[in-house]
């Protein structure tokens, strides 16, 4: 995923910087608890495609990972 694209996207919800899983690719709202899917490097930031991430998930500290 693009460095910059990373930059500069944020949830779409509550505003708040996403932390990027390269491996499971899917950006992370660690105020919402959401993830939103990335699909074909594209990210799809709808409330409606996200999933709620379990109570059991732990969510990555920082903005921004790799």
């Amino acid at each position: 995923m693009d460095k910059k694209l990373l930059d500069i996207l944020v949830c779409p919800l509550c505003k708040a910087p996403l932390v990027y899983l390269k491996a499971e690719q899917e950006l992370i709202c660690r105020g919402d608890r959401l993830a939103y899917p990335i699909r074909d490097d594209i990210p799809v930031l709808l409330a409606d495609e996200a999933r709620e991430l379990g109570p059991e998930e732990e969510v990555p500290e920082g903005p921004k990972t790799a």
